[in-house]
């Protein structure tokens, strides 16, 4: 089906899209498309954000915190009213199922690009759409009042009632930890969504996260265009989805059921528009409700994609009245999607901040597009000079694959991310590599206790060998030495180093986060370069970014080819072996950048929003010393070693940077030293 035969009304001329990044770049490409003006909101974080460049007016919401900005309705009805809008799209996230926004929206006089107001009341409360969707027939799992759960009903899943994306979530399997966590969960929330309210479900240590996009108009038609699996998860947050499920397809006649369920499901509150009904199934075939997001999904290209459809063009034609043919096209191919984070997952997933130097994606055929064959599709929020902030969720772009079939789909995706170019930031790119690579990711085996099963340890490792990476090392030592000869002002053109007698090696080194210092001897002779510990090899080609080095082998020499950038100290070298990044370590250390030791160093930028112990007090290595809020998400801190904290250098509220000495906790050891003495 063409989406050109779903004629636009012309109520619509301008819209504002009530969000951020990536969300309302994905907005405004179909209005482009359609030929309609646009609206960008932004805060002061925001100010220089791709976004606002593309939209042809924008509105500065001062502040940086979402509370402050993309969550104050009266600021962004405002916006539109000034800018001429007539229709807002709320995007996905912040206040896009907000019922008393929708209200405003309205009650202002515009269109808004959603679904009725009173169905997103009846969904908005996960509680209260659990019994609805009981009495129409769609299976669900039932809700526990978190004053009711006893140590029988464990584990227990505390989920947020507004909200979704992993915030206000909190796996409970000890009951001591019900409240600490249920209180975490509402701050959470609170943060995320204006509304602490919480409830706990039965958890399922396994299985499969299986959700329908539903499309529904004014005139009584509901497709259920198709499904999607998003079971591969971190912290209850979606990793890689695709479509169509694996498991559905292997399960005769579960997509009949599952579609019959999510039709059940918008018929029973009159909805219209684009959104999304989750369920979590059994590998035998069984699902229960999970919830309906009265929205569009992060992950909805996979489903564009597999069926040619432009769900944004839809949402904009049902919001004015709009009539959808009697059914959807059919699901094609096969789509994957794999969200690329700012963070590290080597490291309790900790979220990243600061400046993207570059985002390269190879084989991009579209962007925020539909793709008709074959390829790779980016949507993304950042380009080259982008900061990444603290106030917002940390991801940098969705890489999303088309192809014939899953196993192809998989092998793109997975190419491309192995060959991008993403400088600036520690990034997940590793670990979706390894997963679409996965023998249990091809053969469909994607519960959620993927993580768990396969070892995140194993799964978050460095696509490059310790092999490959010390040769990716020495070219940039390589390349560096090329930098410097062309910067020299005297004999620029002699090789580095150069003697005309031999003497000891230049040194040169590196540290890696994975793999520790690299120190790098070589010396330039008449005959080439010769580098410590790796005999044989030749330098062909160097420049100050790009290094060729033949490599000896057991059949012969073999050419490999580096590209290296450095920014600062940072140095990225990216090669078919896989992406290295290291900072170069200077020749001689400042005492003044020496720590104590026993310090808690902030692992990321954020705002000190708990202190749990005092000055003075004895602490176990591991206890939680303070709560860090950044990116929505709380993050704990904890002591390094047992002993006294001595020292806590802040206060609740302060904001800190990456690296600041947040408390300092004295060894036990040299407590009873001090003692002693």
């Amino acid at each position: 089906m063409s989406n050109s035969s779903l004629a636009l009304a012309p109520a619509i001329t301008n819209v504002l899209v009530a969000n951020r990044g990536e969300i309302a770049r994905r907005v405004f490409a179909t209005c482009r498309r359609m030929g309609l003006d646009t609206v960008a909101v932004y805060s002061d974080a925001d100010a220089a954000a791709p976004h606002v460049a593309e939209a042809d007016s924008a509105v500065r919401l001062p502040g940086n915190a979402p509370a402050e900005t993309y969550l104050r309705s009266e600021l962004i009805i405002e916006a539109a009213l000034a800018t001429g809008a007539d229709a807002i799209h709320p995007g996905y996230g912040f206040l896009s199922e907000n019922a008393q926004f929708a209200r405003a929206v309205l009650d202002a006089g515009m269109v808004w690009i959603g679904p009725p107001v009173e169905a997103i009341e009846q969904m908005g409360s996960k509680v209260a759409s659990k019994k609805l969707m009981d009495v129409a027939g769609v299976p669900v799992l039932a809700e526990l009042d978190p004053a009711e759960v006893t140590a029988a009903h464990l584990p227990v899943l505390i989920k947020a009632s507004a909200g979704g994306g992993g915030r206000g979530m909190r796996v409970v399997r000890d009951l001591a930890d019900l409240t600490p966590q249920i209180d975490a969960a509402r701050r959470e929330a609170e943060s995320a969504f204006g509304d602490p309210t919480v409830f706990c479900e039965r958890y399922l240590e396994t299985g499969r996260h299986i959700e329908v996009q539903v499309m529904a108009d004014i005139h009584g038609t509901i497709w259920a265009v198709g499904e999607r699996e998003c079971s591969i998860q971190r912290r209850h947050q979606k990793v890689i989805e695709e479509a169509p499920s694996p498991l559905v397809e292997r399960t005769e006649g579960m997509r009949a059921r599952l579609f019959e369920a999510a039709r059940l499901a918008a018929g029973a509150i009159g909805y219209t528009g684009a959104g999304t009904v989750e369920f979590l199934a059994d590998e035998q075939g069984a699902f229960f409700f999970l919830e309906m997001n009265t929205r569009l999904q992060v992950e909805h290209p996979v489903t564009e994609c597999t069926t040619g459809l432009d769900l944004v063009r839809l949402q904009l034609d049902v919001a004015v009245g709009g009539m959808l043919p009697a059914e959807p096209p059919a699901m094609h191919g096969h789509s994957i999607e794999a969200r690329l984070y700012a963070e590290d997952p080597a490291h309790e997933w900790q979220p990243q901040s600061g400046t993207v130097h570059r985002i390269d994606i190879p084989m991009v055929a579209a962007e925020f597009d539909l793709l008709d064959r074959p390829g790779v599709r980016l949507d993304t929020g950042v380009v080259a000079g982008s900061v990444v902030g603290v106030h917002y969720d940390p991801m940098l772009a969705k890489v999303i694959s088309y192809a014939e079939t899953r196993g192809e789909a998989a092998r793109l995706l997975a190419a491309a991310l192995h060959r991008a170019k993403i400088h600036g930031l520690v990034t997940n790119r590793d670990l979706l590599v390894r997963v679409l690579r996965h023998p249990a990711f091809a053969a469909g085996a994607t519960d959620t206790a993927f993580f768990a099963t396969h070892g995140l340890d194993t799964l978050a490792a460095p696509l490059v060998s310790e092999s490959d990476e010390a040769l990716s090392i020495v070219a940039a030592a390589l390349a560096d030495a090329a930098a410097n000869r062309g910067s020299a002002g005297v004999g620029g053109g002699l090789p580095s180093g150069w003697r005309n007698l031999p003497s000891l090696s230049q040194r040169k080194s590196y540290e890696s986060r994975s793999s520790g210092t690299h120190e790098i001897g070589y010396r330039f002779g008449r005959t080439g370069v010769a580098v410590d510990g790796h005999d044989g090899l030749e330098l062909v080609e160097s420049a100050p970014d790009r290094v060729v080095l033949s490599v000896p082998g057991p059949s012969g020499p073999v050419r490999r080819q580096f590209d290296v950038a450095r920014y600062g100290e940072q140095v990225y070298v990216d090669s078919p072996f896989g992406p290295v990044a290291v900072r170069r370590l200077p020749r001689f250390s400042d005492p003044a950048d020496q720590v104590a030791t026993g310090s808690l160093l902030a692992p990321m930028p954020g705002s000190v929003i708990r202190i749990g112990a005092e000055v003075g007090s004895h602490v176990e290595s591991g206890q939680p010393i303070l709560w860090l809020e950044a990116m929505k998400m709380e993050h704990t801190v904890a002591a390094p070693v047992a002993g006294v904290l001595s020292a806590v250098n802040v206060t609740v509220g302060q904001q800190v940077d990456v690296g600041a000495v947040l408390a300092v906790v004295e060894p036990a050891a040299d407590n009873e030293d001090l003692e002693e003495r």
